[in-house]
């Protein structure tokens, strides 16, 4: 993109075109520039430079006697130069942290709450997404005996991911015996990708384990079921419905192939997977530029987190002409919350839950 040929003044005209078309959705014309926004130009001057603006493809006109609207090209340079940063209030900030540090406990969690803090406090729909993990593995099995029947397996993955899963069994067990599969999972099951457990190696542990052999097939297949849960790509979405609040969504049919799009989700977890490795900064599509994804006159904006090793994205989706200001502000403000948080070592328990831990 050339912007060469952006004078102050003009970078000042388009981004107050900008911010009156992101707050009222109408065109902007020169009198409202000159009065409203304090452009110290007259209005034949104002006039002449969206003029210029417009041939440089920076305006559209809808009409003839409109005023001008910011098209694509717009918004790309306002996010890419013209952004000042956005100040959380206090109240913001302690929020955030209030439900980052007391609801996040597994990655189930995470997606859904930073998805509904991302729609809470913009307006739009909220996004989450966890990047399939590729083929992490166990590097640690641990149990405890329930019941006779009953037992807990508690399985460490590389970047000290926890699972813990309750396992019911169809046979009877022993202390002893529970021990002595412990100790054999521990030899021939750890830093193994659920591929690489075959079934010579489950023929082995049963043969090891003698007449609680039949508690072997039962157990792998929960390991590789969790296995592949903890590797595979997931995605929440949070506040919809928010999008009918904006005259940009009031055609049904392009809602509809908007409404396709995030109930179908592989699409959107394309675009976003497609940048999920790269932690360099703020990801914006606009308009054409998920065009294929079904997102006309839509803006898709997200950031990448790691968590706990994991890719962790988070972002929103809304109209072209969003507050990208508080937007992008309120992502680095979600993304420090939980990177500060995760640091901290604030989300691990004391190994008195149940469930999933991350």
């Amino acid at each position: 993109m050339d912007d060469s040929r952006l004078t102050p003044r003009k970078m000042q005209i388009l981004r107050a075109i900008v911010d009156a078309h992101i707050n009222h959705g109408e065109p902007v014309g020169s009198k409202y520039l000159s009065q409203e926004a304090k452009i110290s130009a007259s209005p034949a001057t104002i006039r002449n430079e969206m003029a210029e603006l417009e041939s440089m493809g920076y305006l559209v006109q809808p009409h003839t006697s409109a005023g001008r609207v910011p098209s694509e090209l717009a918004y790309r340079y306002y996010v890419d130069a013209l952004v000042n940063q956005y100040s959380n209030t206090k109240s913001e900030i302690d929020e955030i942290n209030r439900i980052l540090r007391y609801k996040l406990t597994a990655m189930d969690e995470i997606l859904e709450e930073v998805s509904r803090l991302a729609a809470s406090f913009t307006d739009y729909t909220g996004i989450a997404f966890k990047s399939s993990g590729g083929k992490t593995r166990i590097v640690e099995y641990k149990s405890v005996l329930l019941s006779p029947r009953d037992f807990l397996l508690i399985m460490t993955f590389e970047g000290d991911v926890v699972k813990t899963k309750k396992i019911h069994l169809g046979v009877t067990l022993t202390e002893e015996a529970l021990r002595r599969f412990t100790d054999a999972a521990n030899m021939y099951l750890v830093n193994l990708t659920s591929e690489a457990i075959t079934m010579p190696i489950i023929v082995k542990l049963e043969a090891l384990m003698g007449p609680a052999g039949d508690m072997v097939h039962q157990t792998v297949k929960v390991i590789y079921e969790t296995m592949r849960e903890i590797n595979s790509a997931d995605i929440k979405l949070d506040g919809i419905t928010k999008l009918l609040d904006y005259p940009e969504y009031s055609d049904v049919s392009d809602f509809r192939n908007l409404l396709g799009m995030l109930e179908e989700k592989d699409k959107l977890m394309d675009v976003i997977s497609s940048q999920s490795s790269d932690e360099s900064g703020i990801h914006v599509y606009i308009g054409a530029d998920s065009e294929g994804y079904g997102m006309k006159n839509t803006t898709l904006i997200f950031k990448n987190i790691n968590v706990g090793g994991k890719q962790l994205s988070v972002g929103v989706i809304g109209p072209k002409r969003m507050n990208y200001q508080r937007v992008i502000e309120m992502l680095n403000g979600l993304a420090n919350g939980i990177d500060r948080i995760f640091c901290e070592d604030s989300l691990l328990t004391d190994g008195t839950r149940d469930d999933d831990k991350l």
